[in-house]
């Protein structure tokens, strides 16, 4: 039945909101107001407030940074993970820049290029791109060595090997880390919004913060968290779509067989192992 697997993933968040919803009823708390109050606010500035066009900016901020990291990441990833001495070359600058955190160069990007949508999704690029290509280095070099003998042996040009061989053999490792370079997308997003923009989510949070508006500052932080897992659902049904073949030849977990009585194995005096009569 198609309903059991959204019931299996919907039940404990509907439980949490009915939790909060009940606790939260009769709530007198300056700082922790009425879950309905808050879902009031929420809907009222996403009708009659800037909220909409907060939540647009900040989505088309995200959507363009982590395109522009996925098509570099995976093309990178490719090549380094392809060939071996680039691979090696490289690896102590990636150790590097992936240990940097790119919260810190926040304060840098916004002072340079200022504050408009071109340094939001420039950061977003820069923190989302290192797990994506990472990620596309250790796919490709997961592939196993008959697969690139085989292509090799065809004498399969090595654009449309890279393209129909390697890519595919890749795909579920890079998709586990455009998931990765997804939840640090939002991050990202929402820190170069408060640290300087006049629109975002992280703007408005900031601003209803600043204003002691504490309804709202909850309305921003729970849409925020709704387009996270609205992105992440959307990423999961695209890779259930493009990896349905990796999936269906996943390798089960068989159970053991049960042992019959008749064929259990006993030892005779002499220590041999007799099975059914039969010494072995």
């Amino acid at each position: 039945m198609p309903w059991k697997p959204v019931l299996r993933q919907l039940w404990l968040p509907v439980l949490v909101f009915l939790v909060l919803l009940v606790s939260t009823a009769g709530s007198t708390s300056f700082y922790f107001p009425p879950l309905t109050e808050v879902l009031g606010d929420l809907w009222n500035e996403l009708l009659h407030g800037g909220l909409f066009g907060d939540l647009l900016f900040s989505l088309r901020n995200i959507l363009l940074g982590l395109a522009l990291a996925t098509v570099v990441g995976v093309a990178a990833g490719l090549v380094i993970g392809e060939i071996r001495t680039l691979r090696l070359a490289t690896g102590p600058l990636l150790d590097f820049v992936r240990a940097t955190p790119t919260v810190g160069f926040v304060p840098v990007i916004i002072l340079t290029l200022g504050i408009g949508s071109g340094p939001k999704v420039f950061l977003i690029f820069l923190g989302s791109v290192w797990p994506i290509l990472l990620n596309t280095v250790s796919g490709v070099q997961a592939i196993g060595p008959a697969v690139h003998e085989t292509a090799r042996g065809y004498r399969i040009p090595w654009a449309l090997r890279m393209r129909r061989v390697i890519l595919p053999g890749a795909l579920p490792q890079i998709l586990a880390g455009i998931r990765v370079a997804l939840s640090i997308a939002v991050v990202l997003m929402v820190v170069s919004e408060i640290y300087g923009s006049p629109v975002g989510l992280g703007n408005f949070i900031l601003q209803s913060g600043s204003s002691f508006h504490v309804a709202e500052t909850w309305a921003g932080t729970i849409l925020i968290g709704i387009l996270g897992y609205g992105l992440s659902v959307l990423l999961l049904l695209v890779e259930h779509r493009l990896l349905g073949w990796y999936h269906e030849r996943a390798p089960r977990v068989r159970s053991p067989r049960p042992v019959r009585a008749e064929t259990a194995e006993s030892t005779d005096s002499t220590g041999s192992i007799k099975s059914n009569g039969v010494v072995v």
